[in-house]
């Protein structure tokens, strides 16, 4: 199983309501992102708008056509807006990243259980239809831990870094600087035993307030990153922090974007998620704000 990755960041998902894909793409254009076209998933039920990175990374930003039905099995259905999930990049199933993974996790005794990997697709505008193979955890765990989508058509049909200006972004973001998750400070603990299993190493960081990882971006990318991209385990602690996770559940908190240009302030907000600039002079160690 060597040379397989688990901690390659792939993309990062955010949820307007049903049928505001459009409002969603304003929102991001007017925040300084260039938005490129996306399109609709297999089955017709969600469809997507891409802010893409020169780091090889991007955001999907995610509606549903229609309000989904009550007993809707989609883990997406009933999620309140704003960033919801994030993916790692998988590969074409041999070896299984939910094997490696699922190994792993029972030699460490961290309880994570990845589901074997299933088919998913998109069409995009132009009629191209992409596949790819997605595996996750259990819809219990899907807040704080990452899906898995490994590409069988060509990741560049998925990730349209070319032209060039699919990239460049008049807020100068250039990637994903950090991703930083929330859970009850009870949680914080066995979180990251469960992070530690899936991305298969050690955390740079650990206190009693947060934990922090290294992650990998994919060697082929349009431009080298300004920075390697964290991912952040914090427990609510502040008002505002608690307050957060009563609403939301535990999950996806803030998203950092490197920037070359920070004087454009020190945060923001999409219309649901926080947004935080993260300049070139700002220190790799994120946990002091």
């Amino acid at each position: 199983m060597t040379g397989l990755s688990t901690r390659i960041l792939d993309h990062i998902v955010h949820l307007t309501p049903p049928g505001t894909l459009q409002d969603s793409v304003h929102a991001f254009q007017n925040l300084g992102f260039t938005v490129s076209p996306g399109g609709t998933h297999t089955g017709g039920q969600t469809a997507n708008a891409l802010v893409v990175f020169a780091d090889g990374t991007y955001l999907e930003l995610l509606h549903f056509a229609a309000p989904p039905p009550p007993a809707d099995p989609n883990p997406w259905a009933h999620k309140r807006p704003g960033w919801i999930d994030f993916a790692f990049l998988g590969n074409d199933g041999a070896p299984s990243v939910a094997e490696t993974i699922n190994r792993r996790a029972e030699e460490e005794g961290s309880g994570v259980r990845y589901a074997r990997e299933v088919r998913g697709g998109r069409r995009r505008e132009d009629g191209r239809v992409l596949e790819w193979l997605i595996s996750g955890p259990p819809d219990g765990a899907r807040e704080t831990l990452p899906f898995f989508c490994g590409d069988l058509t060509p990741r560049d049909w998925r990730v349209p870094l070319e032209p060039r200006a699919n990239t460049q972004h008049e807020n100068t973001a250039c990637g994903v600087a950090h991703v930083k998750l929330l859970v009850p400070p009870d949680a914080l603990a066995a979180t990251a035993r469960q992070l530690t299993s899936v991305l298969g190493a050690s955390p740079y960081s650990s206190t009693a307030e947060e934990v922090a990882w290294h992650l990998d971006l994919r060697p082929s990318r349009v431009a080298p990153p300004s920075k390697i991209p964290v991912l952040r385990v914090g427990a609510a602690e502040s008002d505002e922090e608690k307050e957060y996770v009563r609403a939301h559940g535990a999950g996806i908190y803030e998203v950092g974007f490197a920037v070359s240009d920070s004087g454009q302030g020190r945060e923001t907000k999409t219309p649901f998620g926080k947004i935080v600039w993260v300049g070139e002079d700002a220190e790799l160690d994120l946990r002091v704000q």
